[in-house]
């Protein structure tokens, strides 16, 4: 069972940066997609971006140019740099992981989710 422990979350201010990380444990790291998902109050988890084992990744429209998600195999680490915040990225975001992107809402692994805050 791999289990995943997301940090680097808190309250930053609009157009700020802050960098979120998600250290995997107890599973091959390196043959498992990674993704970031993030979910506001009153609304459904929705998928910020992903990245496969060969490091092929998507992002979600509204994080296109401003967000970048990244992976390091020796440390067992998946990352999200979020450039230009707004208040609309405030939400919990989580990190997942499964062996492809199309299993990470039906049997993935979760992180117990980091909280971002974007306000002045």
């Amino acid at each position: 069972q791999v289990q995943l422990a997301e940090a680097g979350g808190g309250l930053v201010q609009p157009g700020g940066s802050l960098r979120l990380s998600c250290a995997a444990s107890g599973g091959i790291f390196s043959l498992n997609a990674m993704g970031w998902y993030r979910q506001a109050p009153g609304t459904q988890r929705e998928l910020v971006a992903e990245i496969t084992t060969g490091g092929s990744t998507y992002y979600a429209d509204s994080v296109k140019g401003r967000f970048t998600i990244s992976r390091d195999n020796a440390k067992n680490t998946v990352y999200l740099q979020m450039n230009g915040l707004s208040p609309e990225d405030t939400a919990v975001y989580y990190c997942v992981t499964a062996r492809t992107s199309r299993l990470f809402m039906s049997s993935g692994n979760w992180g117990q989710g980091t909280q971002v805050t974007v306000s002045s």
